[in-house]
């Protein structure tokens, strides 16, 4: 048998890059070794698929402004579904300082649990013209010498194919296919992501309390974070990130613990007022930033895409957006790492910073002083705001914006701003977490 396009892999990337192929005319076969989503309502249905291949999907994610211009410009269909199915798109301008104006109306995201998400995504892509999703099918590796031309599965058959896409995830299992049949690749960059996060899902009542860091609320601070995000319906998320070695931050998998911590971070506690947890605390120790060798086009025939091609640190919640963005314009460039390589620097960058910053404190037990100035001068200036939250949102990339002029400003804020809201010091932590029952 033979198609057009094979994609391994039937999560998120994977999808985006189905619907992308099809939407140029190509006949796509996606391969995907889970099973298929439960029917019924979206709500109720994500609640029940169980993902064993996708271990983080009932972590918290976001679409953020690239995302959203990706969906608006090349399937509209699939972000109406997702409205209809709770989803709620967040107009981050009403945090602008001095209020919204029209140049920044592209500043959008998307608030929906990743579950939800993907089982509406999943249902759209089902039933798009030149798409057929096998299920229970894993690709085990691949033929071709120059080029590969077909891939194999565990079914001992092979397809035929003039493109494969690997949406495997963090795996990345085009590697060890490609590794098989003799191809040398160029080696993985490797950095740490130094987080572990605890994170937990609520139902609120009554209206949706303000976010005050664009589509999220909360504290990115100098020795840990706490971030909370809308969700679909009336859910929101909350998560707790420290260090993997800060021994004495692992009682937040205690819910008790956890409420303790998420109750004296400011911007969060005001949305924990009536609300009611409906899961209980995960905790997920996230993998370290990595940018593919064979994202570098070199490999004709097989294109990672995804987390396959390139893992940016999730508590930056550019992911699910960066997927879309090289399903739909970039796919088949040469070159698919330019699509990440700018992120990836950003969430290095970013992580070694952070890293160094809240080691001091676990160490020591002192408090560092802020370190988020750039965040604090947004709330007083709309020029930083606009910005910061563009890069954020994934519309400009950091060299586009973060420049001596940029800088400048921001400490020329800085100089006559008000103070950060107070936020736990390292020993109230710590004795938050001890004392809590």
């Amino acid at each position: 048998m033979a198609a057009d396009a094979v994609v391994a892999g039937g999560s998120v990337a994977g999808l985006a890059s189905a619907l992308a192929l099809a939407s140029a005319g190509r006949r796509v076969l996606v391969l995907d070794p889970a099973g298929p989503p439960p029917d019924g309502p979206a709500g109720k249905a994500a609640g029940a698929w169980h993902r064993p291949t996708v271990p983080h999907a009932r972590h918290p994610h976001t679409l953020n402004s690239l995302g959203v211009s990706v969906l608006r410009a090349h399937v509209p269909d699939l972000l109406d579904a997702l409205v209809d199915a709770g989803a709620h798109l967040v107009d981050m301008t009403l945090t602008r300082p001095g209020g919204p104006v029209e140049s920044d109306a592209e500043l959008v995201a998307l608030s929906c649990r990743r579950t939800t998400f993907e089982l509406v995504l999943h249902r759209l892509t089902a039933t798009t013209p030149g798409v057929e999703i096998r299920y229970g099918t894993t690709v085990r590796g691949v033929q071709g010498t120059s080029r590969v031309t077909a891939a194999v599965t565990d079914r001992a058959d092979s397809v035929g194919t003039d493109l494969l896409v690997d949406a495997t995830g963090r795996r990345a299992t085009s590697r060890d296919w490609l590794a098989a049949t003799g191809w040398r690749l160029p080696p993985d960059q490797v950095r740490p992501s130094g987080l572990r996060l605890f994170s937990r899902f609520y139902r609120r009542s009554g209206p949706m309390p303000p976010l005050d860091r664009g589509n999220a609320a909360g504290v990115l601070g100098s020795h840990y974070a706490c971030v909370l995000h809308p969700g679909d319906g009336d859910t929101f998320s909350i998560s707790i990130g420290v260090l993997p070695e800060d021994h004495k931050m692992r009682a937040l998998s205690r819910c008790t613990a956890f409420t303790a911590v998420a109750t004296a971070t400011p911007g969060v506690r005001a949305w924990l007022h009536g609300a009611e947890p409906i899961t209980p605390v995960r905790a997920f120790t996230f993998p370290p930033n990595i940018m593919r060798g064979m994202a570098n086009g070199d490999t004709p025939g097989v294109v990672p895409v995804g987390d396959a091609a390139c893992v940016t640190n999730p508590l930056y919640g550019r992911g699910i957006s960066l997927a879309f963005a090289h399903a739909f314009r970039g796919l088949t460039t040469p070159d698919p790492s330019a699509v990440y390589l700018p992120w990836f620097r950003l969430s290095v960058d970013q992580d070694r910073d952070r890293i160094a910053m809240w080691r001091t404190a676990v160490r020591s037990g002192a408090t560092p002083p802020p370190a988020d100035g750039v965040w604090r001068a947004s709330r007083h200036d709309p020029l930083v705001w606009r910005g910061l939250t563009r890069v954020l949102m994934g519309l400009n990339e950091p060299g586009q914006v973060f420049d001596e002029h940029f800088h400048r400003r921001v400490r020329t804020v800085l100089a006559g701003a008000p103070p950060a809201p107070a936020t736990p010091t390292r020993a109230e932590l710590v004795e938050l977490v001890e004392e809590a029952p």
